[in-house]
């Protein structure tokens, strides 16, 4: 039996209340016994911290999303720091840009995600970043702040973006979309990466794997991802299952 750990879950979304407690037994009986959930807004923050304190092996980040921009204050950043200080999450996330959404202030966007990386430099937390149609400017704004780490969660981008962000010591979180069978970048992309920067996940309940397409997506399904992993590297499952999650464990400091 594997020992997966589910780096992208949003587990405290309402899709999981009829069946949150079966929902984590199917997932530890496939093998995915630990979970983090990153927060999208001020307004779930409290939610994610009930639910981590309701179960062993659920790890909470706290951040501000920016698809979810139009309900993010001031405020809401300023009281960021003193949150980590006091809940101890193992990141700050999800966190990032998106130029795919239109309507979102692009400035608006740019000023929240470089405030919440400089607050994630200062509490030595790493990031858990959303990049959409914004790869390069997300590279560029890493390594122009520096001193950090994390993960581009749902990485898309190209090979050579992947290798720029290897060179900033950031992983690439891979989930359902490189299961289909036209996702043919991505798949070179995990086959030629550096194993130590790869990390598992499901972005539960969205994006699912080819498998159970247009299904409510959770943390049981990430086998089929540890699956079309080992299948491009021409790798038993066992040996990405091993090395992703000693990955996960040292990136966020995992017990």
């Amino acid at each position: 039996m594997h020992d997966l750990i589910d780096t992208h879950a949003h587990l405290d979304d309402s899709s999981f209340d009829a069946d949150r407690g079966a929902m984590f037994e199917r997932a530890a009986q496939a093998g995915v016994r630990r979970w983090i959930v990153p927060a999208i807004d001020r307004g779930n923050w409290e939610a994610i911290e009930r639910l981590c304190a309701s179960r062993e092996g659920v790890y909470p980040a706290y951040g501000l999303h920016p698809m979810f921009l139009p309900s993010h204050r001031d405020e809401h950043l300023d009281e960021l720091p003193a949150w980590l200080e006091q809940k101890r999450p193992v990141a700050v996330g999800e966190i990032g840009l998106d130029f795919y959404v239109e309507g979102l202030d692009l400035d608006r966007q740019r000023a929240i995600f470089e405030r919440q990386l400089h607050i994630a430099k200062e509490h030595d937390l790493p990031v858990i970043v959303h990049a959409r149609r914004a790869f390069e400017e997300t590279i560029h704004t890493l390594r122009r702040i520096g001193g950090l780490r994390g993960v581009v969660h749902s990485f898309s981008g190209s090979e050579e973006q992947a290798r720029q962000l290897f060179d900033l010591g950031f992983h690439l979180g891979i989930g359902g979309p490189v299961t289909y069978d036209r996702a043919h970048r991505i798949q070179r992309v995990v086959a030629a990466m550096p194993l130590e920067y790869l990390l598992l996940e499901t972005d539960a309940p969205d994006q699912p794997c080819m498998h159970h397409r247009g299904e409510r997506n959770e943390p049981a399904y990430m086998v089929d991802v540890l699956d079309t992993i080992a299948h491009v590297r021409d790798t038993a499952p066992a040996q990405i299952a091993s090395a992703t999650t000693l990955n996960a464990e040292k990136l966020f400091t995992l017990p």
